[in-house]
């Protein structure tokens, strides 16, 4: 008896000599996955990740090729063409010509530039709106990651968390266990009733129920990961670490300085500004008018196995260059310019709208998360204070009911306090981790923190 009361206090004073050697040897058998481990495989398997990237990639091939806009285009054509024909003519003076089996071949070639001189800037601002999509397309993959990373966080210490529900059930075990062999003692000896010693065995197996509940959640916990981190559904075999480590020393002000200056969806934004101010340029550019520069080289060749008659030649061969200026006065085209350039406006004064909206949004997001920081913050402070006191709580009822000086349901109710307190404080740490992921998310510092 006294050897189990050693145990049961070794077990209440924390995370014992015994279950820290349990966890050796569960992770002697099974690889432990740290953070920073999940962290790079999501950076290199999440597919959110991955289509954004491909997104960002098609930008910058577009981003590639954008001072070509502003080159002269060229282009060639040559074809070659047989006939067979026949031939039949009257004159005025009666006399009739007729000519048969009339070969002939023709031969063309031409190489034609046209360079665009000027056309209201418009090429300009096309090619400054290509870089301005490539710079979203970076701005955007940037937002998938922090975003991706912050849901790696919270599913990885979601594990954790789950570990450590699972060590606050085991430790309840072995107090229920203790409830029953004082109980089994008691009404073996005539001290206690049979009623004890059933709701002692009933309260046990709840919670070897409950522990084989969290063990699912632990599994499904892995599962969710593993989506996250693109790898096998089947592999749930690894382990986590056994802490949710806290930064205790964030600072509001410093937090809301910060996510105006990096919140990568506040940049996503002005981007978009960006881009629909260069539209706008673009569209400026179609009320002016356009200015080319053309040139071309010809060839023709011409020939026929015979005259038609005495003045048509049998071969003829043309080649030469040619060069000029266009230009093109937009008079009328059914106002579409106009609408075009009013609907580019519109989008400015809408993306500004929707930048300002999104400022509100993430100020009032830092707000909350920083408010559950703080809450939870000081919540672990007094549920680590609780949880000392609800452990010598349960020493003294157990004692006590081994001495027979107290009822069942003291002990049953300083257990239960125990068990609610464990709950509290893990939600606590847990809760504090999320609420910090999120302030760094939002600041653009998950991966620089």
């Amino acid at each position: 008896m006294k050897l189990i009361r050693l145990c049961l206090i070794l077990v209440l004073l924390g995370w014992n000599t015994i279950a820290n050697a349990q966890e050796q040897v569960i992770s002697q058998e099974s690889k432990v996955l740290s953070l920073e481990q999940a962290i790079d495989l999501a950076l290199k398997n999440n597919y959110d990740i991955r289509l954004a990237q491909n997104v960002a990639e098609v930008s910058a091939n577009d981003w590639a090729y954008a001072n070509l806009a502003l080159a002269p285009r060229l282009n060639g054509t040559a074809s070659r063409r047989w006939t067979n024909s026949a031939s039949h003519q009257e004159f005025a003076n009666g006399n009739k010509n007729d000519v048969s089996g009339i070969k002939n071949n023709t031969s063309s070639a031409s190489v034609d530039l046209e360079w665009t001189l000027f056309d209201g800037l418009k090429m300009f601002a096309t090619r400054q709106k290509v870089a301005a999509i490539r710079d979203l397309g970076e701005y955007q993959v940037k937002d998938q990651v922090v975003n991706t990373v912050a849901n790696v966080i919270a599913g990885y210490y979601n594990i954790v968390q789950q570990k450590q529900q699972l060590k606050a059930i085991t430790e309840q075990m072995s107090i229920s266990e203790e409830r029953v062999k004082l109980s089994d003692a008691k009404f073996q000896t005539g001290l206690g009733p049979k009623t004890d010693l059933l709701q002692a065995k009933v309260d046990l197996n709840a919670q070897k129920a409950a522990r084989l509940r969290q063990l699912t959640l632990i599994a499904q916990s892995k599962s969710s990961l593993n989506q996250l981190l693109v790898v096998n559904q089947s592999n749930t075999f690894y382990d986590v670490t056994d802490t949710i480590p806290v930064n205790l020393q964030i600072d509001y002000a410093t937090i809301r300085n910060n996510v105006l200056k990096a919140n990568t969806a506040l940049k996503v934004g002005e981007q978009n500004i960006n881009i629909a101010n260069l539209t706008v340029k673009e569209r400026k550019g179609e009320f002016l008018p356009t200015i080319n520069f053309n040139s071309s080289y010809t060839y023709n060749l011409n020939k026929s196995n015979q005259a038609v008659n005495q003045f048509s030649s049998i071969y003829n061969r043309n080649n030469g260059f040619n060069y000029g200026f266009t230009a093109s006065i937009p008079i009328f085209n059914g106002l579409n310019a106009h609408r075009q350039y009013k609907a580019a406006k519109l989008d400015v004064e809408y993306q500004e709208l929707a930048q300002e909206n999104q400022k509100t949004q993430v100020l009032l997001l830092v707000d909350n998360a920083f408010k559950d920081y703080q809450y939870y913050k000081d919540a672990i402070e007094l549920e680590e204070e609780n949880i000392l006191l609800a452990k010598e709580n349960v020493m003294v009822a157990l004692e006590r009911f081994r001495q027979g000086v107290s009822t069942t349901i003291e002990l049953k109710e300083a257990q239960q306090s125990l068990e609610d307190g464990y709950n509290r404080l893990i939600t606590a740490r847990y809760n504090t981790k999320l609420a910090e992921t999120e302030l760094l998310r939002l600041t653009n510092s998950l991966m620089n923190p």
